[in-house]
């Protein structure tokens, strides 16, 4: 379910700025030199995963179409380009018409990807594809990042459900993208509310340590908790002492309470206490839900621990260390000319230091071993392969302007979890390793 299927707004401001100034310093000086209406193929890629992981997950699709459909100069946008002096006026000219005309293929949103992986493949002038590089990649490498992060603690929780809680941790407008970002790597539900509104991410919450600290006794707070919420809330019992908490939750919301909380300490230890005592207490279905700076290496060490959910939140949002995936938009490919039948010559910057990139419009394909299992990444610029050629990862997402690939975010979720099931089991280990599987360019 997204937004648009709940009749929600999903519209955004003009994305017009979410640009470097020499993305509209070029532009005008290819409108003057006649080489703006080049026909030209850009691609996004990154050199290399973040060290130690194995695979990349690709998040952020659906925002980067609608941030292409808003990318609109208005007269606010121009007047402030006027007065800075940052353009010309025959460049305002051209701006004030802008609209994305062409088209944009690329991996489906929750796909896995690897080293060289042509992410996203925009296609159309030079001048048109060339202003949209600084909004794709801070949209791409934000939500890749978070995405991947999410999948690496989806894998270690085993099945266990997990709950995004880091909007105190980062940007407010961030923590709405986290959030989206961790539904598609694997997460089940958000506490923030905005990215409940705007993507429909089932929303959780019940109440902080504040709320027990503001009654005269730990026992007033839970009664007044499950007076309001009912007897399957969820009790934070780490305030004062937990053995004494737990007691006194099951004696204010009985057996049928929904779960506890717990927010510190030696999380293994405190929860095989809480889930005995709860047992002997009779609250056998009640839940154990643990927080506090939790990471996918400390959801893995609790594999063991009798914990039904986890609480995620400044790892999940900082990308567990990585917060960006290097990402970059290059210039592959150009014709002569605006003409659709001008051949495409490869073009590629040549850089020593590991900044190097290879020319051409590319296609991908992911190819199968014995087992089923992927074995490569395989990414070529001439004819593909017959047997690739159903196997192919670049989806139509644009088409003369038009987006053409909206989907729910369940799709995108669905699809995560069916690529990852698709590689290597060693893909979801957490120890430091090369990616699952090389990537081979034909």
């Amino acid at each position: 379910m997204n937004a648009a299927d709940l009749g929600l707004p999903v519209d955004v401001p003009s994305t017009a700025l979410f640009t470097d100034q020499y993305e509209l310093t070029m532009l005008q000086a290819a409108l003057r030199g006649g080489t703006a209406d080049r026909r030209s193929v850009f691609e996004v890629f990154t050199r290399r995963l973040p060290e130690g992981r194995r695979y990349g997950v690709v998040a952020g699709t659906g925002r980067v179409l609608d941030a292409v459909e808003n990318f609109r100069f208005d007269a606010g946008v121009l007047g402030f380009l006027r007065e800075h002096g940052i353009v010309d006026e025959p460049t305002l000219a051209w701006l004030a018409d802008y609209r994305f005309s062409g088209d944009i293929w690329g991996y489906p949103e929750g796909e896995v990807y690897f080293p060289g992986s042509p992410v996203l493949r925009v296609e159309g002038s030079f001048a048109e594809c060339v202003l949209l590089e600084t909004v794709v990649l801070s949209i791409l490498n934000h939500d890749s990042a978070i995405a991947a992060a999410a999948s690496r603690m989806s894998s270690a929780a085993g099945g266990r459900r997990l709950i995004e809680m880091g909007a105190r941790r980062t940007h407010e407008l961030s923590a709405v993208a986290s959030a989206r970002a961790a539904y598609v790597g694997g997460f089940d539900s958000t506490s923030d509310l905005a990215a409940g509104f705007r993507y429909g991410i089932p929303t959780v919450g019940t109440s902080a340590h504040a709320f027990t600290l503001l009654h005269d006794t730990e026992r007033d707070a839970f009664r007044a908790q499950v007076e309001s919420l009912g007897r399957g809330t969820t009790l934070l019992v780490d305030t004062y002492d937990v053995a004494e908490a737990v007691r006194t939750a099951v004696e204010v919301a009985g057996p049928e309470l929904g779960a506890v909380r717990i927010d510190s300490g030696d999380l293994l230890l405190v929860a095989h206490r809480v889930r005995q005592q709860l047992d002997e207490l009779g609250a056998r279905d009640t839940r154990i839900i643990v927080t506090s700076d939790l990471d996918e290496y400390a959801i893995a060490s609790l594999a063991a621990a009798p914990v039904d959910a986890y609480g995620v939140g400044t790892q999940l949002v900082t990308g567990s260390g990585h917060p960006t995936c290097s990402m970059v938009y290059k210039l592959v490919a150009r014709a002569e000319s605006a003409d659709p039948r001008a051949p495409l010559q490869p073009v590629a910057k040549k850089s020593l230091g590991g900044k190097m990139s290879v020319g051409g419009r590319k296609w991908a394909a992911r190819r199968p071993g014995a087992d089923g299992t992927a074995e490569a990444e395989v990414v070529g610029t001439g004819p593909v392969p017959p047997e690739l050629a159903g196997r192919q990862l670049l989806a139509e997402l644009v088409k003369g302007g038009e987006i053409v690939a909206r989907e729910p975010l369940d799709a995108a979720r669905e699809r995560h979890i069916a690529a990852r099931a698709g590689l290597p089991m060693s893909a979801t280990q957490l120890s430091r390793g090369e990616p699952v599987i090389p990537t081979e360019y034909l």
